[in-house]
């Protein structure tokens, strides 16, 4: 069953994408993949002739009873966001907006997850399946619309965070939940190893978390699910209650934290780690797992004290001679060209777009 607004565009644009892949394969003329552009600062830039996935949109299929939704690559997420909102269903992992630019293909393709990823996973969790243009002009299909579907399920998966280095991708089917019945956003003043040590222990109480934030000196948290269990959880932490635009504001970084002349780093560490060592002003997001660090410390620095913690850093702030992503391993590095000579053999994806030599 069809779920679309009819004031939402759709069109299948896949003939003119294959064309033009095909073409620029037989050139050997590399291809920058775009959607909105609203993560074109994010990774190396990439000098190729454009491939323009805003024309292929619209919802392909969804029966909510299904809990699946297939969508065009170049559908904004903000409308598939709205027609998951008219069933009472979301996309649990919450990928950026981004001023209604970013689409789904741009969404799967960076992997970005927003505040519930701890709780409910990342964005690549609910990838079932995906349609994708080869670097031969094939239009193929991997994975399904159903979890028993396994066909091609981790090469689905495997595309994102990929950053089109790897297909492009034309449709994608995405696993949707309903929206919990209960939810209550609050605020707690304490410190950031305060707030640490409560998370960890509110979790290990059971209590229905899917988001928590430090800036500052203050906690901010959102309790979602059953209204029982919602209210019994806000009434044992206390502090005053918030508007939940915050949650939103933090995924699209429209946060006052987010503003300034400093780099963004985006830091995946282990939670329990402290914030001690970090050289600049922080941001805790999925209870500790991410750190937004405003800084202009050395970039080896900074990647330094995030591998030494066990995680990696990324800079997501255009800087002359600053990588993008955390250096591979020699021996993952072997790999990523590897898999990067099977899948795009004549290297017309996004050439270099994650790493120089890729």
């Amino acid at each position: 069953m069809r779920r679309e607004p009819q004031s939402f565009q759709s069109a299948d644009d896949s003939i003119r994408l294959i064309d033009q892949v095909s073409s620029a394969a037989a050139r050997r003329v590399p291809l920058r993949i775009r959607g909105g552009d609203t993560k074109a600062s994010l990774g190396r830039p990439v000098e190729g002739e454009a491939l323009d996935m805003r024309s292929h949109c619209g919802v392909v299929s969804y029966d909510p009873t299904e809990l699946v939704v297939t969508v065009r690559a170049g559908t904004p997420v903000a409308q598939l966001n709205a027609v998951l909102d008219e069933a009472g269903q979301m996309l649990p992992c919450e990928p950026p907006e981004f001023g209604g630019e970013a689409t789904v293909g741009g969404a799967v393709a960076s992997g970005l997850s927003g505040p519930r990823r701890p709780w409910v996973g990342a964005l690549r969790d609910f990838v079932l399946g995906c349609r994708l243009i080869t670097s031969e002009g094939k239009y193929v299909r991997f994975g399904g619309e159903v979890m028993k579907n396994v066909a091609g399920y981790d090469l689905s998966r495997l595309m994102a965070g990929s950053f089109g280095c790897l297909g492009v991708i034309a449709d994608v089917s995405l696993k949707v939940l309903p929206k919990p019945r209960a939810a209550h956003c609050l605020r707690v003043d304490m410190s950031a190893a305060d707030a640490l040590d409560r998370i960890v222990e509110w979790r290990r109480a059971g209590l229905p978390v899917t988001g928590a934030c430090h800036i500052g000196d203050t906690l901010y948290l959102r309790l979602e699910g059953g209204t029982a269990s919602v209210q019994s959880a806000a009434q044992r932490i206390g502090g005053a209650a918030i508007d939940p635009a915050f949650w939103a504001d933090l995924r699209e970084q429209r946060l006052p934290f987010f503003a300034g002349p400093e780099c963004l780093w985006r830091l995946s560490l282990p939670n329990h780690v402290g914030v001690e060592a970090l050289p600049g002003e922080a941001a805790l997001d999925w209870g500790g797992a991410q750190r937004w660090l405003k800084s202009n410390a050395p970039a080896a620095s900074i990647r330094r004290i995030a591998e030494s913690a066990g995680g990696h850093a990324t800079c997501f702030t255009p800087a002359a001679g600053v990588e993008p992503f955390q250096p591979l391993p020699a021996p993952l590095l072997r790999f990523h060209r590897q898999l990067k000579q099977k899948l795009d053999p004549h290297g017309i994806f996004n050439p270099g777009r994650m790493y120089a030599d890729l």
